[in-house]
């Protein structure tokens, strides 16, 4: 059965009305400027437990930020419903500048970076002395990644009942990064704990280790509530530890103003997004060596200016030392 006669131009075809028209398409997006400030806790699975005015609040990214996604420590503006109560749901509608990131790729050959924390003022190594032994050239590319994304880093050596602490210090007295030395029975009574606080008052700390180092146990002492009193165990066969925290995840620091970020415990550090010009900015007393440097110099080749910077007595020769470890670091492969 045909639905119109013969002829398709006859009068008597309906047509639906449109008395607005057809809209076209905007790349305006909305200002959301009564969106609540609020800070992400934690992702999981698309879903960012954010900070909103003393509330925790459960949200989900707007469409409209595309693939920008938001990370733990991540400032955000929100829109919904706020209350924090259960089952509801807010939407993260703004991400805010950052003033620095935490990135790693999952290894060397990985041309995709990672954020794994924004806004941090600090990067918390922690390293155990013994059971497991350490592993100086992950600690290397740490220092990297912080010095690279703007964060100061803070050497913590634990288990100093198990192995002195002064032979790794030595390797790194020259970079004059600071540190703090705990013992077991310290962070069991209390007082390790205080001493490492005291280094996080007033900022944001991201914590980072490889796993069995004792990272979440001294975060579990820390914190203003230890949700996250969840520790495992060393592999006595491969002296590796078990991954006790899944996830990036902020808490408030206890008996002061702060925030300890606890991060996942991590087998390889990549460095692969990082340029490698940019690891001298963190040694200061190097930089005008490099004036006489010739183009794309790598600060480790024959050519290099900082060899007579060095020898004329401008910089400690450690110095030196260090830096060309670390840009080394950068093009090791991190798997032992």
């Amino acid at each position: 059965m045909r639905r119109y006669g013969k002829n398709p131009d006859e009068d008597d075809i309906r047509t639906r009305p449109n008395p607005k028209g057809s809209r076209p398409r905007t790349h305006t997006r909305p200002k959301h400027e009564d969106a609540a400030s609020g800070m992400v806790l934690t992702v999981d699975r698309g879903r960012l437990t954010c900070l909103v005015d003393e509330r925790v609040v459960v949200a989900m990214k707007a469409r409209e930020l595309g693939r920008k996604a938001a990370v733990v420590g991540d400032r955000v503006g929100l829109v919904g419903d706020l209350s924090g109560a259960k089952d509801t749901l807010a939407r993260i509608v703004r991400i805010e500048p950052r003033t620095s990131v935490l990135r790693r790729t999952a290894d060397d050959d990985d041309p995709y970076e990672r954020v794994v924390v924004a806004n941090a003022d600090q990067l918390a190594i922690v390293t155990a002395l013994a059971d497991p032994e350490p592993r100086p050239r992950l600690i290397d590319r740490a220092l990297v990644a912080a010095y690279d994304g703007g964060l100061e880093p803070l050497l913590v050596l634990t288990k100093s009942d198990l192995a002195p602490a002064e032979p790794l210090l030595e390797t790194y007295r020259p970079l004059g990064v600071r540190y703090v030395v705990t013992r077991r029975d310290e962070l069991a009574a209390g007082d390790g704990a205080e001493r490492v606080r005291a280094l996080l008052r007033d900022r944001t700390t991201a914590f980072v280790g490889h796993s069995g180092v004792g990272k979440t146990t001294l975060v579990n002492s820390l914190v203003a509530d230890d949700r996250r009193r969840v520790t495992g165990v060393v592999n006595a066969v491969t002296g590796r530890g078990r991954h006790t925290t899944v996830s990036a995840l902020a808490l408030p620091l206890a008996k002061a103003d702060g925030w300890v970020v606890d991060t996942p415990g991590i087998r390889s550090f990549g460095l692969a997004h990082i340029d490698p010009s940019r690891v001298i900015l963190a040694f200061p007393d190097l930089v005008p060596g490099t004036e006489g440097c010739p183009r794309a110099c790598s600060h480790d080749e024959p050519d290099c200016a900082l060899d007579a910077w060095v020898a004329e007595g401008h910089a400690d020769p450690a110095r030196l030392y260090s830096l060309r470890r670390l840009l080394a670091a950068r093009e090791r492969h991190e798997g032992d």
